[in-house]
């Protein structure tokens, strides 16, 4: 089992935040999961339609995460919190990308709803997973570059195990070792707000549709949070 935990200078830093975890077991990411390729195209027609678009840094929901960049050292228009990259990416592509069912899935949600998703494929997680600000001397291998190590700045926001770094500046880019295949069968998802007081209907929303596109694709799911009030689960 893994806990995830949020720091508490994380926690007094941002004391709106809300994370939903959905957890997912026994995936059958081979399959067609025609929801969310219906989802998919749902959100790709009514932005041809022009009666949707992705939020954009002037959305508040954005606004919040460029916010929160800055205050711990990142630029935000060149490193961009991830459901930004993926609304910018929409609205120029007209298309979401497709990666496999899991990502696509959550991908859609993030950017349906405007807050940030990710996922770690919890068979590769070594121990626990904590939300906490880097010391300078952690190590972190990027998606799609096995090769490459970086090292997040001291004080950036971080997801990290007992090994290394699984996601640097908050939500911007998940680690290579972790990443969600078609081959995995046991995964957290996340879905994040720095505004719970604003937002928290949102986030509730997206877990309830992410959810709802892994029922029939999954063995079992559930769906916790985590908070400064609830800083520790165990899903």
């Amino acid at each position: 089992m893994t806990t995830f935990r949020l720091s508490p200078t994380v926690a007094d830093a941002f004391p709106d935040t809300l994370i939903a975890i959905v957890t997912a077991s026994g995936l059958r990411g081979h399959e067609p999961w025609p929801a969310t390729v219906a989802a998919q195209e749902d959100l790709e027609a009514r932005l041809a339609a022009g009666t949707w678009a992705p939020a954009d840094e002037s959305d508040p929901r954005i606004e919040a995460w460029h916010t929160a960049y800055r205050s711990f050292g990142t630029n935000p228009r060149r490193v961009r919190p991830s459901v930004d990259a993926l609304g910018r990416r929409l609205a120029k592509k007209g298309s979401l990308p497709r990666i496999n069912p899991a990502v696509d899935s959550y991908n859609t949600v993030s950017v349906r709803h405007g807050l940030p998703a990710g996922a770690f494929d919890l068979d590769r997680v070594t121990g626990d997973i904590d939300i906490r600000h880097a010391e300078g001397n952690e190590t972190f291998t990027p998606l799609g570059e096995p090769d490459t190590v970086e090292h997040p700045k001291h004080g950036e926001v971080v997801y990290t195990d007992t090994i290394d770094v699984l996601t640097r500046h908050w939500n911007h880019r998940d680690a290579h070792r972790t990443r969600v295949t078609e081959d995995s069968t046991h995964v957290a998802f996340v879905i994040e707000t720095l505004h719970a007081t604003r937002d928290s209907h949102l986030l509730t929303t997206a877990a309830d549709e992410l959810t709802d596109l892994l029922a029939g694709r999954c063995t079992r799911s559930t769906v916790h949070y985590l908070s400064p009030a609830h800083p520790q689960t165990t899903p």
